[in-house]
């Protein structure tokens, strides 16, 4: 079964890649920023992993902005993720 990205991992990593490409740099760039394997950072971006806290603030950092930013608009219910019949389920 493929993994189905969680929303609020998407969520994060879309703004993690806002301000990264905003910067100017490129996933390999922050990665080297950060001391995060450069997979990790793409697959933060892309929402196939959910940042830890600590990761997230050493990335914000590194992007200059405050941790607050990259979960700007984070909600509670992006933690589920929706079953296999279109109800939501814990995540």
């Amino acid at each position: 079964m493929p993994r189905v990205p969680s929303p609020a991992a998407a969520h994060i990593g879309a703004h993690i890649a806002r301000y990264r490409s905003g910067s100017g740099r490129t996933q390999d760039q922050l990665a080297a920023d950060t001391g995060i394997d450069s997979s990790n950072i793409r697959a933060y971006e892309s929402g196939r992993a959910m940042v830890s806290v600590h990761t997230l603030v050493r990335i914000a950092d590194a992007l200059g902005v405050m941790p607050s930013d990259l979960l700007e608009g984070l909600e509670l219910e992006m933690f589920t993720a929706p079953a296999a019949d279109g109800r939501r389920r814990a995540g």
